[in-house]
C-alpha cells in the first residue's frame, strides 16, 4: 500500500460520538503465541473477588461429598466379604450396608446439585464483572486503538472470549477441586487396603502426565489461534453486514463471499487441528486406564489366591482404582478445556492491559463558559513518527467566527479537528482555547464545549427524543422540541406515527439521510456548544434537503466558533476564513472573495466544480 493511501486511511479515523467511518486497518498479523499461563490465571483469580467466600463453601461441600463417595467402595467390599465368609450370608450386616449405600447415593446427588447451583451463580457474577471491566476499559481507550482493531474483533472479545471463560469457570472449577480431593482420598484408601496393589496401579500415572503434557503443548497454541480467527471472522461479518448496500451496489456479493470463505476456511483448519489434538486425549486415556485396571485385577487375583487379601478388598480396590483414574482423566480433559479459556482470557486481558487515553494533568482547569477563541501555534502531528500529517500549522479563529477547511482527501482537515477535540495530542506546537493550552483543561470539560455534526450521522437504537437528548441528558421535553424546531426537524418528526417517541432502528436506518442530519443538528443545538465542528454535513443529501440543513446550520452557527469541512465549496462561501489544506500545510487562507481574486488553488477548485470537474473530490 502506498504512503498516500495510508495517509488517507488515517484521515478517516473514527470519532467517538460522531459515527463510525467504515473501513480502516484490520488486524491481519501473524498469530501470537500464548502468553504466561500462570500470569493469566493469577489475573483471572483477581476477578473472583467476593466470590472467594462462596468458593470456600463449595470447597467444604466438595470435601464432604468426596468423603461420602469414598465410603461407597468400602461398603461394597464389606458387602462382598459379608457374603463370602464361611459360605454364609450375614444378612444383618448386608442390611446396614444397604442403608448406608442408599444414604450415600442420595447425599452425593444433593451435594452435587448444591455445588453446581452455587458455582453457576458465582461464575455468572465473575463474568459479569469481567464484561463490565472490559466495556468500561473500551470507553477509556484512545481513538488509535479503535483505528487498528475492527468492530467485530472487539465484539468477539466481549462475547465469545468471555463466554469461553464463563463456561470454564462454572464447569471446570468444581471439577478441579473435586478431582484433586478424590485422587488424594482414593490414594489414601488404596494404601490402607493394600500397599502392593497400590504400587501396581501407579504404573499408569506417569503415562497420563506425559500424554497430557504432550497434547496440552499443542492445544494451547491452537486454541489461541482459533479464538483469533474467530475474531477475524466476526470482523468480516460485521463489516459485510454494515456495508451491505455498498456491496450490492457494486455487485461485490461474490467477492465478499470469497473473503468470508477464506477466513472461514482458516478458522475451520485451525479449529479442526485443535479438536483433533484434544480428541486424542480421551481414547488414549481410556486405553491407559484399561491397562491399569487389568494390572490391578491380575495382581489382586494372585494376592487373593495366596490369602494375602480378600475378594472384598479386590472389589473395593478396583472401585478406588477407577475413582483414582477417572479424576485423572477429567483433570486432563479439564486442563485441555482450560487452554481454550486461557486463550480467551488472554485476549480479554490484552485489551485490559492497553494504555488508557492520557489522563488530565495535575491541577487541570475546568473550561467553564468558553468564549470559543481558538489558536493553533506551530502544530505538527504524525500518526506514525516517520510520516507527518500536519506540518507547522498556525492560525487563529476568533470567537464567533466561521472557519472553512477545504482541500483534497487526506490533506489533514479531519486531523485538525481531531487534535482540537483532543482525540489525539499534538506532536509539536500547541493549541489554545481562550488563551490556554487545551492540555491544561480537563478532557471532559474541553469536549463539552464542542458540538459535532458529521456526514455519516450516527443515531442510537431508541426513540427520536432519546437521540436528541444525547446532547444534554438532563434536558426537558420542551428543550428537546425547541432544539428540533431550530434544526427544522420538528415538522417531519411530528409527521411520524410515534412523533418524538418513534423508535429508530440501528443507525436510524428507518429515516432518510437528510432527516438523520437534522436530528444530529438538533442534538448539537441542545448541547449548546461554544465551538461547532461540521464535517461534510451536507455532502450526501439532495438540494432541497441541503437548503433545510443549511438554514438549520446557520441558526446553529450563530454566535459560535465554527469549523466547517466541506467538499461542496458553494456551501462555505460565507465563511469568515477559508483555509486550503494540502499535504498537511495551509497553502491559502482568506475569505471567498479574496481567494477568488488571487486565482490560486481555491479559485481552481471552486470553478472546477461548476465545470463538473472533480479533481479534488
Amino acid at each position: 500500500m502506498s504512503e498516500n493511501n495510508k495517509d488517507v486511511r488515517r484521515e478517516n479515523v473514527n470519532m467517538p460520538g460522531m459515527g463510525p467511518r467504515r473501513g480502516g486497518r484490520r488486524n491481519m498479523g501473524p498469530v501470537e503465541k500464548p502468553k504466561n499461563f500462570k500470569r493469566t490465571l493469577k489475573k483471572l483469580w483477581s476477578y473472583f473477588g467476593k466470590e472467594r467466600k462462596l468458593l470456600t463453601i463449595i470447597f467444604v461441600l466438595i470435601i464432604i461429598d468426596a468423603v461420602v463417595t469414598l465410603m461407597v467402595p468400602y461398603f461394597i467390599g464389606k458387602a462382598i466379604d459379608a457374603m463370602s465368609i464361611n459360605n454364609k450370608v450375614n444378612f444383618k450386616m448386608m442390611e446396614i450396608i444397604l442403608i448406608a449405600l442408599i444414604v450415600s447415593y442420595f447425599s452425593d446427588a444433593i451435594l452435587t446439585f448444591i455445588q453446581g447451583w452455587v458455582m453457576a451463580g458465582a461464575a455468572q457474577r465473575i463474568v459479569k464483572n469481567m464484561r463490565a471491566a472490559l466495556f468500561e476499559k473500551l470507553q477509556k481507550l484512545p481513538i488509535a486503538f479503535f483505528d487498528i482493531n475492527t468492530h467485530g474483533e472487539i465484539m468477539s472479545r466481549l462475547s465469545n472470549d468471555i463466554d469461553n471463560v464463563n463456561s470454564t469457570i462454572s464447569q471446570s472449577t468444581t471439577q478441579l477441586m473435586s478431582g484433586a480431593i478424590t485422587i488424594l482420598g482414593s490414594l489414601i484408601m488404596m494404601i490402607i487396603l493394600s500397599p502392593l496393589l497400590t504400587l501396581a496401579s501407579m504404573i499408569t500415572v506417569p503415562l497420563v502426565f506425559l500424554l497430557t503434557r504432550a497434547i496440552a503443548k499443542n492445544t494451547s497454541f491452537l486454541f489461541k489461534s482459533q479464538q483469533k480467527e474467530l475474531g477475524r471472522l466476526n470482523g468480516q461479518i460485521e463489516e459485510a453486514i454494515s456495508g451491505i448496500h455498498i456491496v450490492k451496489a457494486f455487485n461485490h456479493e461474490n467477492k465478499e463471499i470469497e473473503k468470508f470463505e477464506k477466513i472461514n476456511d482458516n478458522l475451520c483448519t485451525v479449529a479442526l487441528k485443535a479438536q483433533i489434538w484434544s480428541g486424542y486425549l480421551m481414547p488414549l486415556m481410556n486405553v491407559i486406564n484399561n491397562v491399569g485396571f487389568a494390572v490391578v485385577a491380575g495382581v489382586g487375583g494372585i494376592l487373593a489366591v495366596k490369602n494375602i487379601i480378600t475378594v472384598g478388598i479386590i472389589a473395593s480396590f478396583l472401585s478406588y482404582s477407577r475413582q483414582f483414574s477417572r479424576p485423572l482423566n477429567d483433570l486432563a480433559s479439564v486442563f485441555n478445556t482450560l487452554q481454550s479459556a486461557i486463550a480467551g482470557a488472554e485476549r480479554v486481558f490484552d485489551i485490559l492491559d492497553e494504555k488508557n487515553e492520557m489522563g488530565d494533568i495535575a491541577n487541570a482547569k475546568v473550561l467553564d463558559s468558553p468564549e470559543g477563541n481558538v489558536i493553533f501555534e506551530g502544530v505538527s502531528f504524525a500518526y506514525r513518527k516517520d510520516i507527518k500529517i500536519l506540518k507547522d500549522v498556525s492560525f487563529e479563529a476568533k470567537a464567533g467566527s466561521s472557519i472553512a477547511l477545504v482541500g483534497p482527501t487526506g490533506a489533514g482537515k479531519t486531523t485538525i479537528v481531531n487534535l482540537l477535540t483532543r482525540f489525539y495530542d499534538v506532536s509539536e506546537g500547541k493549541i489554545l482555547i481562550d488563551g490556554i493550552d487545551i492540555r491544561e483543561y480537563t478532557r471532559d470539560s474541553l469536549r463539552k464545549c464542542f458540538g459535532i455534526v458529521l456526514q455519516d450521522t450516527y443515531l442510537f437504537t431508541g426513540t427520536i427524543k432519546e437521540n436528541i437528548k444525547y446532547g444534554k441528558l438532563d434536558a426537558s421535553d420542551e428543550e428537546i422540541e425547541r432544539a428540533a424546531i431550530m434544526a427544522n426537524a420538528d415538522a417531519f418528526i411530528r409527521e411520524l406515527p410515534g412523533g418524538y417517541d418513534t423508535v429508530l432502528l440501528e443507525s436510524g436506518s428507518n429515516l432518510s439521510q437528510g432527516q438523520r442530519q437534522l436530528l444530529a443538528i438538533a442534538r448539537a443545538i441542545l448541547s449548546n456548544p461554544a465551538i461547532l465542528i461540521l464535517d461534510e454535513a451536507t455532502s450526501s443529501v439532495d438540494t432541497r434537503t441541503e437548503m433545510r440543513i443549511q438554514q438549520a446550520m446557520i441558526k446553529l452557527m450563530k454566535g459560535r466558533t465554527s469549523f466547517i469541512i466541506a467538499h461542496r465549496l458553494s456551501t462555505i462561501r460565507d465563511a469568515d476564513i477559508i483555509m486550503v489544506i494540502d499535504h498537511g500545510e495551509i497553502v491559502e487562507q482568506g475569505n471567498h472573495e479574496k481567494l477568488i481574486e488571487e486565482k490560486g488553488i481555491h479559485y481552481n477548485m471552486y470553478f472546477s466544480q461548476f465545470n463538473n470537474r472533480d479533481d479534488y473530490e
